[in-house]
């Protein structure tokens, strides 16, 4: 699919992706602090002003508002705007390339699912160095219905199987890490990895392989680069939920190539 019909899907997407973004923002401030995420309306932290309708259209509302409060002209943090920004091209990204052939079709819901709960994640684990169970654990269940659908869609249900096995593997491994270490390697990240694993399991064993060590190579850039800029030592803590969701997209998106390449060097190929 090229050209104009595939404009308007991922236009669509983008919009929608945006709408989850705004919402989103609420998720990572709310969550944290044990509040609802549906009461009371949004408000101003400052003058606890009501955020209008009109003053909550992702982006735009910002842009209009210059970055202040419409009642107390208060600051509002540019991570807002940019979490429905990134929100926006990411749901996007993922459209244009199911469309593209980048992973079958019916993956797209379970993909668009895990773009907005991982922006989630990786947002709280870094500002709170915590992955909430309101949102890992309820993973579990909404990744599995996702991935029974795709393969009714797809009529690949072979593909569960592989899923269940993906959630063994990567679970057990970050379990077992868990176990071994567990000052390095928190529960929540052990309760991410398995519903991780489902996802990558069923998109397929490269994907899951290489989503899976990519985790640990992003994380270990990160920690050397960090030490050599800001002196960080073996002590200091790093979150390691969005290296796990990042090796996740580059197994999505890379996977299949990744292991060719891997392969054909070694000459397993």
């Amino acid at each position: 699919m090229t050209g104009i019909p595939i404009f308007f899907p991922v236009v669509a997407a983008g919009v929608f992706g945006a709408l989850i973004g705004s919402f989103l923002n609420v998720v990572v401030w709310r969550v944290p602090r044990g509040m609802s995420i549906v009461r009371p309306a949004s408000a101003c932290p400052q003058c606890e002003r009501a955020i209008a309708p009109y003053d909550n259209v992702p982006v735009l509302s910002y842009l209009v508002l210059r970055g202040r409060c419409r009642g107390c002209a208060a600051p509002i943090s540019a991570r807002y705007p940019a979490v429905e920004a990134g929100t926006a091209v990411w749901f996007a990204v993922v459209v244009w390339a199911g469309l593209a052939g980048a992973y079958p079709l019916a993956a797209v819901p379970v993909l668009l699912y895990w773009a907005a709960i991982g922006i989630a994640l990786a947002l709280i684990d870094l500002d709170h160095q915590k992955l909430p169970d309101v949102i890992t654990l309820p993973a579990y269940i909404v990744t599995a219905a996702l991935v029974v659908v795709a393969s009714a869609l797809s009529g690949e249900f072979t593909r569960l199987a592989s899923a269940a096995a993906g959630l063994a593997a990567l679970g057990g491994l970050y379990l077992l890490l868990h176990l071994g270490y567990p000052g390095g390697m928190g529960l929540g990240d052990v309760k991410l990895a398995g519903s991780l694993g489902m996802l990558l399991g069923w998109l397929g064993w490269p994907q899951l392989v290489v989503g899976g060590f990519s985790a640990f190579v992003v994380g270990g850039v990160f920690g050397v680069a960090l030490m050599a800029v800001r002196g960080a030592g073996r002590r200091t803590r790093i979150p390691f939920g969005p290296f796990m969701l990042a090796g996740a997209w580059i197994g999505v998106f890379a996977g299949p190539a990744l292991a060719r390449l891997y392969l054909t060097a070694t000459g397993l190929a």
